[in-house]
């Protein structure tokens, strides 16, 4: 898992370097797909339940899982939330990362930093004993202090060799509470953090998710393993 991680990194920064004013969802894309061939791994996303595409590719409002397009063009201001996993030798990795598009405006970048800040803290939860109450608990607060929201409809997993596994990884949660850890799990943990409501609602391609208010969204997630030694992130 951690050399699939790796290779998912190697993706991700391919794909970083692609985004930029005048770029298409697809550009990134087709960038995604002709790294993933060339490093040896296949794509997890692609046809997953009828999927299309070898990434997620959500702009502003759009929470998760955009599919990307020839008729998406990024422009300056914009963020672009960049979701990929892959398969290596039958083990999955997954990692989302919201990106600027140019320059961006204070409260886009507050949100930014302030969602990759609950994924951080998320993290150091990740200890043999700790709960999954813990780990949620840690984006919410992290979140509800700066002001905005925990997207609640969808949730982080466990990982290895399917894409989704038990136990499931709210971005929320109570201290103390839910399924312990232990060494060996290993974790996709996924804050999705709103700049307005919480809600969201799904369009009519089936899978693009927006903001139910227009407000912008982001997406930060990394494969975390559970070792005796503490966290030991699989995607960095």
């Amino acid at each position: 898992m951690r050399r699939s991680g790796e290779v998912l990194q190697k993706v991700h920064q391919a794909v970083r370097a692609a985004v930029k004013p005048g770029a298409t969802t697809m550009d990134l894309e087709n960038v995604a797909a002709k790294r993933i061939a060339e490093l040896g791994a296949q794509p997890a996303f692609k046809g997953y339940h009828g999927y299309p595409a070898c990434l997620c590719t959500s702009v502003n409002d759009e929470v998760i899982h955009g599919i990307p397009s020839p008729d998406k063009v990024l422009t300056e201001g914009d963020i672009v939330s960049v979701d990929c996993g892959v398969i290596l030798d039958g083990f999955y990795s997954d990692c989302a990362v919201t990106i600027p598009v140019g320059k961006l405006a204070q409260p886009a970048r507050k949100l930014l930093d302030v969602t990759q800040q609950s994924l951080d803290a998320a993290i150091q939860e990740v200890q043999v004993g700790a709960t999954i109450g813990d780990v949620g608990a840690a984006v919410q607060e992290a979140v509800e202090a700066n002001g905005f929201s925990v997207v609640r409809d969808f949730v982080g997993h466990g990982i290895g060799k399917s894409m989704h596994e038990e136990p499931q990884i709210p971005n929320y949660g109570t201290r103390g509470k839910g399924p312990k850890l232990r060494a060996g799990m290993v974790l996709a943990i996924e804050p999705m953090v709103n700049a307005g409501a919480a809600e969201v609602k799904v369009l009519e391609d089936g899978w693009t998710a927006v903001t139910i208010d227009g407000a912008w969204s982001a997406h930060f997630e990394h494969t975390v393993a559970v070792t005796e030694n503490g966290p030991l992130i699989l995607t960095r």
